[in-house]
């Protein structure tokens, strides 16, 4: 077992940056029940760390009792971070020793915690302390093996991310031969989704800013749009097969439009807004089919980790800072000026 004492960035609360506390004297986790420990190496910034921070999730009055993942109360001080790649350290009861000094990537929707099973899942860095520090414990079913050339921060961009991405179009059930609607396609899930679409043999249109449309023709989108195209004179009605959709936003009544007699929508994050307007009509006279999609399917992480062990998709890092400066990675992150991921270097 490690020192006593580990770095880490705590969340005090809801609020502004103030409300992230970078402290040298935290307790280092112990490996409960089936858990495993995990030196962290490095961890991404996500939409979810930002959301859980300003209370987005809470749909109450002014009231955020309600704003983490699951709907429920969050706890502080929480050690933030959903994306982890870092190697195990300690093994608790029940858990293998065999895997001590693996490098691992931690799938983050969780579906054992301390030895129980959950009824309803729960996200790493939410609902339990995350990667935001030195170590962090997990069930060592969530902790997957890696192996791969590609470095710790690498690594670290994928797991949020590129599971998004990837339950999404597992849940859409996009194949070779299939046209996809990506919006939202610069971002850490949008680009993740682009190449994912891509290592299945389906075709992508790419909604981004005209800044980014070279970097997402790299990734393999065939077709750029700006986000103030008009998507329906663009497209052409029943032109796509699936929406992959992480915007929402005033622009979201001409998806449905766009998609094609028995299209499928999956929906993982309102970046634009998440009050849309939707012709009932179109729904059942099409029959589309829309996927909420945030719960991970069992087999999504595996697949992944296999994709990128096969070298299929390609880490997307736009910037690297230390954990301390997690205020500014945040900053940037807001400010949606880069394609793919922001990485935190763990001490």
């Amino acid at each position: 077992m490690p020192n006593s004492k580990m770095t880490g960035v705590v969340l005090t609360g809801h609020g502004g940056p103030e409300v992230l506390e970078y402290r040298e004297d935290l307790p280092v986790p112990k490996p409960g029940p089936n858990e495993v420990q995990v030196r962290v190496r490095a961890a991404a910034v996500n939409n979810t760390d930002i959301n859980t921070r300003t209370a987005w999730y809470s749909k109450g009055d002014g009231e955020a009792g309600d704003a983490s993942w699951t709907g429920k109360a969050l706890e502080f001080p929480r050690i933030q971070g959903a994306d982890v790649c870092g190697e195990i350290t300690a093994v608790g009861p029940g858990a293998d020793p065999a895997r001590l000094g693996e490098r691992v990537l931690i799938e983050p929707c969780l579906r054992e915690v301390g030895g129980t099973v959950l009824e309803t899942p729960w996200y790493f860095g939410s609902e339990c302390d995350g990667g935001f520090a030195q170590f962090t414990c997990v069930a060592s079913r969530h902790a997957y093996r890696i192996s791969s050339d590609l470095t710790d921060t690498e690594l670290a961009s994928f797991p949020c991310s590129y599971s998004t991405a990837e339950n999404m179009l597992t849940r859409a059930s996009v194949s070779a031969g299939d046209t996809v609607l990506v919006t939202g396609a610069s971002g850490g899930v949008g680009s993740a989704a682009v190449q994912l679409a891509r290592a299945r043999g389906a075709t992508v249109a790419a909604v981004t800013s005209p800044s980014k449309a070279d970097a997402l023709r790299e990734l393999g989108a065939a077709r750029i749009l700006s986000r103030d195209d008009d998507l329906l004179a663009k497209l052409g009605a029943n032109s796509v097969d699936v929406v992959i959709d992480l915007v929402a936003g005033p622009k979201w009544p001409s998806l449905p439009e766009v998609m094609r007699p028995g299209g499928r929508y999956a929906v993982a994050g309102a970046i634009g807004g998440p009050i849309v307007s939707l012709d009932v009509r179109t729904l059942y006279l099409k029959d589309l089919s829309f996927f909420g999609c945030t719960v991970l399917e069992p087999e999504v992480f595996g697949n992944l980790v296999r994709r990128i062990e096969r070298s299929e998709i390609k880490p997307l890092v736009a910037e690297t800072h230390p954990l301390r400066d997690i205020a500014t990675a945040q900053e940037n992150f807001g400010k949606k000026g880069h394609t793919g991921k922001i990485i935190l270097e763990v001490p």
